[in-house]
């Protein structure tokens, strides 16, 4: 671990993992294109999936030298967003950010066997445990039938990248469907693809065109605080009520994921039972916990008789 992130020398090549600066000594591998795991600017050779190129692009970073496979390095599907990847290489795994739950048109990461595993802990506590898909479908669905019964328009809110994607696919048979505008770009790039998303108008075009005003109706937004001027204005001009999609939302301690009306505990990433299953079907001699709760995870799988501590400066040496 170093100051621009996770670096390995495998086969005399320097590997950065998720690099926070691309370094033109070695090969940088990006996981996804969430703005927390692309790297700030260019430099040295990207490995990542080409969907990961082109959300990239469209975000505003546009990789250079960048190729989708590298020899003696193994992209795994990590299940988290669209083209995320977890990395195989010298009998390590490296998660990225990972998911074993399918959603949609996103299935769940198959987890390859290794002699090391490097994985993130975001839901590294027993709290964190998810309800089935199923679940979350219907009570959804019930409470957006509810309010329509009573003329209520409803937001449902998510993540721009990922989470917004599978609410379109869950809920996308409600209509009128419009989506913020910033969703409604990232959809199109899924559909070209080739992911099934149900189409709808831009919230500026609607607005522009007084459909609105003609209420009931659903829109697919990225996650905002409730004095989000956008949101405001929806609630105030239209009674939207909010329905917000997090992983925090069931928390005690972490209110960030409940600035909506109603919370739903949703994810893209594993909950504590799932990262637990992880590990176990890695059968990974040894385990590095990053991002999250790595003290408490790693303390965890040490109790079950694993061998983990999150990962700190050199602590791979004795393996790469």
């Amino acid at each position: 671990m170093t100051k621009n992130g996770i670096l390995c020398n495998v086969n005399e090549k320097l590997v950065y993992l998720d690099p926070k600066n691309t370094d033109s000594s070695g090969i940088n591998f990006v996981s996804h294109a969430h703005s927390d795991h692309l790297p700030s600017k260019n430099g040295g050779t990207i490995l990542s999936s080409i969907e990961t190129n082109e959300i990239a692009n469209l975000r505003g970073f546009k990789m250079e030298n960048h190729v989708e496979s590298v020899d003696d390095f193994t992209l795994i599907d990590s299940g988290h967003i669209l083209g995320s990847k977890g990395l195989l290489f010298d009998d390590i795994f490296y998660t990225g950010d990972i998911c074993t739950r399918d959603r949609g048109f996103l299935k769940g990461a198959k987890v390859p066997k290794c002699k090391v595993l490097i994985t993130e802990t975001t839901f590294g506590l027993p709290e964190f445990r998810f309800p089935s898909i199923d679940v979350i479908q219907k009570q959804v669905n019930e409470l957006i039938s509810e309010l329509y019964g009573k003329g209520i328009p409803v937001i449902l809110m998510g993540y721009q990248l990922g989470k917004a994607q599978t609410i379109t696919q869950f809920f996308g048979h409600w209509g009128p469907l419009y989506f913020h505008d910033s969703v409604k770009d990232m959809n199109s790039l899924h559909q070209k693809f080739g992911m099934s998303l149900a189409n709808g108008m831009g919230h500026s075009e609607a607005e522009k065109k007084g459909l609105l005003a003609k209420k009931p109706w659903v829109m697919v937004s990225p996650m905002m605080s409730s004095k989000n001027k956008f949101i405001q204005e929806m609630k105030s001009k239209y009674g939207a009520v909010t329905i917000g999609f997090s992983g925090w939302a069931q928390s005690s301690r972490f209110s960030f994921g409940r600035r909506t009306d109603y919370s739903i505990p949703m994810s893209d990433h594993c909950d504590f039972n799932e990262l637990v299953d992880m590990v176990l079907q890695s059968e990974a001699e040894q385990v590095y916990t990053i991002h999250g709760f790595v003290e408490e995870f790693a303390e965890h799988l040490r109790k079950m008789g694993i061998s983990a501590q999150p990962l700190l400066e050199n602590s791979l040496d004795d393996f790469t």
